[in-house]
């Protein structure tokens, strides 16, 4: 058993543990980083970039499809063996020689295996072999451990064994047919990249689609999908799931519908990875998710840094916005305080300020990559209500924008300004409809910025763009006046 002492441990090596380190490491700290998997994690080669890797081929097969001239162009088929091999492309066949590579380039150490927070500010790690690190930290130790699926407690669901996200992404061979439970983003992404290799998908969910978003998002993905030929069961439960003779799925609905795939898809939400880390040693419940402060400190039950403030929790892991981006903010926060601190600088929590995550609160951007996108940023109409926000709501067609007719010949879509009526600020956008993904950092900046409504009426969007949703928007809303 070797021991090496640090300034900074990092468990986990995803995106968020990744930037982390990488932080504390550009403000002098010497830093070590822990992963008992593949250096990338979640995103890169199970979650974020397969799942759009999947999606984007049969979206660009659609989009060209909508356009006259190279409609006449695409005589054939989506090549569904091709996609795969760009998917395996694009994880790098699942091997992180070059994310290692970056991490030596970045003056991070790495050890690999299964880490345990045996002591405050003390990681021992068991690496496959059973070879044992103890890792002591002079400042703090971040868990980014991150999130996975969550297997609901359905009669026969876990004894089936089903697809995980993992599964679904990393696929070598295309089912026939396809049940997914679960109508969130993972589940409705899933079922329009499936449907679009042709196989028979049946997506069940119990309320609407996309219940985060506002209610029209998830009604067009829905007529999308069946569009596409998915057969969508909402607000039904799933009663028990079976296995078939000839090892498929047989799945029971609430309303007495039974659905038979080859395959099943579980995406009905994650769970936090923070069990067997020792944290139960610190006062913590063991596989909770984790509270922290806006500088990612954990918290105690009574609201303080647990044992004077070395741990920190970021990422999935505290259940504040479970995207990656967001995770890659929390972590540029994270890793700044803990180089702050020990340098001996006084970090404040207040909003905005160089070392806190404000915008998980009420800034949040997110896209799914249904058929259409969904593209939003801040609360919903819903959301802001509740707040007890005084607000008005503008809706206009994105598709009579003149940008949209260049872009497809029948471009169908909606977007939703909600404004402040006190301060005249937009605190959310909604934009649903084809590459409205690309809309939403200008929404971003707005919500972030808190820009006075007499201010953005002249920020005047390029013509002809899509990007014209926003003159229309404010038009419709009204001339501020000063």
């Amino acid at each position: 058993m070797s021991a090496v002492e640090y300034d900074v441990i990092v468990i986990g090596a995803g995106a968020v543990g990744e930037n982390v380190a990488d932080r504390a490491a550009q403000g002098g700290l010497r830093t070590v980083i822990v992963e008992a998997e593949l250096v990338g994690g979640e995103c890169s080669y199970w979650a974020c970039i397969p799942s759009k890797t999947l999606l984007r081929s049969s979206a660009a097969l659609r989009a060209a499809q909508r356009v006259g001239g190279a409609r006449e162009a695409v005589t054939g088929p989506l090549d569904v063996a091709a996609v795969l091999r760009r998917r395996d492309y694009m994880t790098s066949d699942w091997k992180d020689d070059g994310q290692v590579e970056w991490l030596r380039g970045a003056g991070i150490d790495l050890v690999r295996g299964w880490a345990t927070i045996s002591a405050a500010k003390e990681v021992t790690v068991t690496a496959d072999d059973g070879t044992v690190t103890v890792l002591t930290a002079r400042h703090a130790v971040a868990v980014c451990t991150g999130s996975a699926a969550l297997l609901p407690d359905i009669p026969g669901l876990r004894e089936s064994e089903p697809w995980t996200s993992r599964d679904a992404t990393s696929v070598q061979r295309v089912p026939v047919s396809l049940a997914i439970l679960g109508g969130g983003t993972v589940g409705t992404e899933m079922a329009t990249a499936y449907a679009g290799f042709g196989t028979e998908v049946h997506l069940i969910a119990r309320s609407g689609l996309l219940g985060t978003e506002e209610p029209f998002a998830g009604e067009q993905v829905a007529a999308s999908l069946r569009e596409l030929g998915a057969h969508v069961h909402l607000d039904v439960t799933t009663e028990s799931v079976e296995r078939t003779v000839d090892d498929g799925f047989r799945v029971h609905l609430g309303d007495g519908t039974v659905v038979e795939t080859d395959e099943l898809l579980v995406a009905a939400g994650r769970l936090p990875r923070s069990s067997g880390l020792g944290l139960d040693a610190f006062g913590l419940e063991d596989g909770a998710w984790l509270t922290v402060d806006d500088s990612m400190r954990v918290l105690d039950a009574h609201g303080d840094p647990v044992d004077g403030g070395w741990l920190y929790g970021v990422g999935d892991v505290n259940h504040r916005a479970l995207l990656t981006h967001q995770g890659k903010y929390q972590a540029r926060a994270a890793g700044d305080a803990i180089a702050a601190r020990a340098r001996g600088t006084e970090v404040l929590l207040a909003p905005w300020g160089a070392f806190v995550a404000t915008a998980d609160h009420q800034a949040v951007p997110q896209v799914t990559f249904t058929e259409p996108e969904v593209a939003s940023v801040g609360l919903t109409a819903a959301k802001a209500e509740k707040a007890g926000y005084r607000i008005r709501v503008v809706d206009y067609p994105i598709g009579s924008v003149s940008g949209a007719y260049v872009v497809a010949d029948d471009y169908a879509g909606t977007a939703r300004m909600v404004v402040d009526e006190d301060r005249k600020v937009v605190i959310g956008a909604t934009f649903v409809g084809q590459d409205v993904g690309e809309l939403l950092h200008s929404a971003t900046i707005a919500v972030v910025g808190e820009v006075p409504l007499d201010r953005l009426w002249h920020a005047v969007p390029s013509y002809p763009t899509i990007s014209e949703v926003w003159l229309r928007l404010l038009e419709a809303y009204g001339r501020p006046q000063k």
